[in-house]
């Protein structure tokens, strides 16, 4: 919890994710996420493991850009943040109790539990919450929205208009054949 300008308690949540990029099954969750905390920090991580197609600044803006009016239709404080530190020290940094995360199907949960169970360990006084994508977003993940537009397909349906464009103009800089490499 974290106290407002007003002093009153807040109730915090974090959801992190690389969002590379921010499909619509994370927006699913941040909406239904941001109607469970007065304030939802959306940590965008800098994962560079993952080797994310944009960089994270670029990330950082399309979540922002794409969760922008959510706060005011929730009532909730969003606030989207880059971080490059332990989850658990992230959450704590922003006054966080909960770990929002998001689940689209079976496969996601085990990977889930171990890390829920392994940040547990680490901060007892953090818990995490599971959030079921809805129906019609369990299979969307941004490696397959990224696979998809690499390979010309349709990738409307999976992201929102802004990350579509954006989406569509790395993917397609990124995938033009260098003249200088051989191959």
């Amino acid at each position: 919890m974290t106290e407002s300008t007003q002093g009153k308690m807040l109730r915090t949540g974090v959801y992190p994710g690389t969002f590379d990029p921010v499909t619509n099954g994370h927006l699913d969750v941040i909406t239904r996420a941001a109607r469970m905390f007065d304030r939802l920090v959306i940590g965008v991580a800098a994962n560079i493991g993952k080797n994310p197609v944009f960089p994270l600044e670029e990330r950082v803006d399309l979540v922002r850009a794409e969760t922008v009016t959510l706060g005011g239709k929730t009532g909730t404080i969003i606030e989207v943040v880059p971080f490059s530190s332990l989850l658990i020290d992230f959450a704590r940094q922003h006054g966080a109790s909960i770990i929002v995360r998001g689940l689209r199907a079976v496969s996601d949960f085990d990977y889930e539990v171990q890390m829920a169970g392994t940040n547990y360990r680490l901060a007892p006084d953090i818990e995490t919450v599971f959030l079921m994508a809805s129906e019609r977003h369990q299979f969307i993940s941004s490696r397959f929205v990224k696979e998809i537009a690499r390979l010309g397909g349709d990738i409307s349906t999976f992201v929102p208009p802004l990350t579509l464009q954006r989406t569509l103009a790395r993917v397609r800089t990124s995938s033009v054949p260098d003249p200088e490499r051989p191959v």
